[in-house]
């Protein structure tokens, strides 16, 4: 199986093909650092380590670095480094949109936990209460597999992106159940509720079952009742066809086999789709996440099971419905999920005492090292208060 390049799971245990490209194939200088809030006259004589942390991404061969950081006041400092157009030498917008990759499963389970809260979905009951039939062959069985699982990335379904290519991946539109034929042709990876297995299939039925029980696209309930709720102005799910990014943005490139960065910003994200289809800002997906720790979103109940967490490996981190909890080298950790989509890598989210932080970066690692180098600069933004 062809291994996952893009919406993988955050510090995935699959891990993607290619080389990192040297940084003096990157070609690129470090911008300056801009702040929308002034810093103190303390550390106006210290370095930034968060800025460091992003000249250190660009150096490790990244195009371009972007950061969002914000205190529990709600004011925020952002960050840029590299270029945003590397056959221009454009500058980094800052706070540019991005494709947020599997930041979009997080949007998609309050949704469901939403319908939850309502009445209208039950975490515990099958796939097939709500899709029947959909879910069959080579030990796939929806009868079987809870809507508690599909969130939790329990239910052993086979993953599907692996057998999609960067060039489909890019230009051809895939609806939905396309995604779930997909998937169904390989065999299940395990019994339901027995282990922990990233698969965005997961995502993909839970979308459908968001769809079947709403009577509404996915795109419209996700909108009404996060996107515009929240008032998130840069946040929004493209539209079928729509291949741009609307506002200013970075450049996304991929790293060759050779090394060579090729650029994938105009893209068809429907092998995405509730996996990862969605665009927003470093700063919209900060305010996303301390809101809905905040409970902003949820009612207390289906907070309560989002957060309810299992191990992912070996690697210290756990995760929830739709929702990741990773540790901090300071102590306590900070809650949120990350994202990978050719062109674009995302890692963030927000601490319970109200501070979050979001970097994304302009090509995706080729190893979990370059993936863990994108956390560290979160960790370094969370903790340095």
């Amino acid at each position: 199986m062809r291994e996952q390049i893009w919406h993988g799971p955050p510090t995935s245990v699959k891990r993607r093909r290619g080389v990192l490209a040297a940084a003096a194939a990157v070609a690129v200088a470090v911008m300056a650092t801009g702040a929308l809030v002034p810093p103190t006259a303390s550390a106006a004589t210290r370095p930034d380590t968060v800025q460091q942390g992003l000249n250190g991404l660009v150096r490790d061969g990244r195009p371009a670095a972007l950061a969002t950081v914000q205190g529990p006041d709600g004011r925020s400092r952002t960050y840029t480094a590299g270029v945003g157009d590397l056959a221009t030498g454009a500058k980094v917008p800052r706070d540019g949109q991005v494709r947020m990759g599997s930041n979009t499963k997080t949007f998609v389970a309050v949704v469901v936990l939403q319908l939850v809260g309502e009445g209208k979905i039950a975490l515990d009951a099958s796939v097939d209460t709500y899709l029947p039939g959909l879910v069959r062959g080579k030990g796939n069985d929806g009868r079987r597999i809870t809507v508690r699982q599909l969130l939790q990335h329990t239910s052993g379904l086979p993953e599907y992106g692996g057998h999609i290519s960067d060039d489909e991946i890019a230009h051809r539109y895939f609806e939905p159940r396309d995604l779930v034929d997909i998937a169904l042709k390989e065999k299940a990876e395990f019994r339901p509720g027995t282990k922990w297995s990233y698969s965005n299939t997961n995502y993909v039925l839970a979308g459908l079952i968001v769809q079947k029980v709403t009577g509404r696209p996915l795109a419209e309930e996700i909108d009404r009742r996060v996107v515009r709720h929240l008032g998130l102005r840069h946040t929004y799910f493209p539209a079928p066809g729509d291949r741009t990014i609307r506002e200013p943005h970075p450049k996304g490139y991929r790293v060759m086999p050779t090394g060579e960065l090729r650029e994938y910003t105009e893209i068809d994200p429907s092998a995405g789709w509730a996996a990862g289809q969605m665009i927003s800002t470093d700063s919209d997906l900060n305010r996303f996440f301390t809101a809905l720790l905040d409970g902003d979103l949820l009612p207390a109940a289906q907070l309560a099971q989002m957060r309810t967490t299992v191990p992912v490996g070996d690697t210290g981190a756990h995760y929830g419905l739709g929702l990741m909890s990773r540790k901090l080298s300071c102590g306590g950790v900070y809650w949120g999920h990350g994202g990978d989509i050719v062109g674009y890598e995302t890692r963030g989210g927000a601490t319970d005492d109200g501070y979050a932080a979001n970097v994304s970066v302009t090509s995706i690692p080729a190893d979990i090292s370059g993936t863990r180098r994108v956390e560290t600069v979160v960790d370094t933004a969370l903790c340095r208060r």
